[in-house]
């Protein structure tokens, strides 16, 4: 598959700015906002009371977060310490930025909790109300009543999260996840989408199985040729 030449590039800042401050934090997305980036990439998951947060995984990743006595997680223990199970309130008991990362060695170490969308958006507004928004909702078949709510409901609360912050223009959601991309689509037909495609699936395949053509084709950079 070839991909189609742009003059302009758009400079993401991934899980804000992962390398240099922890990832998925309010300090890491104004740092990415503070070296120029036009979009944050960050990924979205449910608490219990059904407010939608900012993390790569919906558990406490051992990796990076510590347990509420500031005690290291046991690596084999992470996905008990379950987000969709814990209130917010709870969540926010969790560090998940002063533990050192083993792959990130310049990443400074802050003390730093999980944010919620909104607070994500309202943050990186007042430092620049341009700023737009990569945001890939964290789901799969196995996480239904167990990490996250079904589809319908997950969509739904991102959504309203964009409304309530006119960000809906601004933002284009993402997914490796067909059931929510339909989501999206059947809720917000004016919404950019972007189909992920992992790197054990088939690019043509996956475009096929979606009942509409996304504006946005994220493949794993091993499956395009040029």
């Amino acid at each position: 598959m070839n991909c189609t030449k742009h003059s302009k590039i758009d400079i993401q800042g991934h899980r804000g700015c992962g390398g240099l401050m922890p990832e998925n934090t309010i300090p890491a997305f104004l740092k990415a906002i503070d070296l120029g980036v036009n979009t944050l990439e960050l990924d979205v998951v449910v608490t219990k009371d059904n407010i939608v947060l900012v993390s790569h995984e919906p558990y406490m990743n051992p990796e990076i977060c510590l347990d509420i006595n500031g005690n290291e997680i046991p690596e084999n223990k992470g996905k008990v310490y379950n987000i969709y199970k814990m209130t917010l309130d709870s969540v926010k008991l969790y560090d998940c930025g002063i533990k050192a990362h083993p792959r990130f060695l310049n990443q400074e170490k802050i003390k730093a909790t999980k944010p919620t969308l909104d607070e994500v958006i309202k943050e990186s507004k007042k430092l620049n109300a341009n700023i737009k928004f990569n945001i890939e909702i964290k789901y799969e078949p196995s996480y239904k009543g167990v990490f996250a709510p079904e589809p319908t409901q997950f969509v739904s609360l991102v959504l309203k999260v964009l409304e309530k912050n006119n960000a809906l223009e601004s933002s284009n959601l993402q997914s490796f996840d067909l059931s929510i991309l339909e989501e999206i689509k059947k809720q917000e037909p004016d919404i950019m989408v972007a189909l992920l495609v992992d790197e054990n699936e088939s690019i043509l395949e996956k475009i096929l199985k979606l009942s509409y053509k996304p504006e946005i084709i994220s493949p794993y950079f091993k499956l395009l040729d040029e």
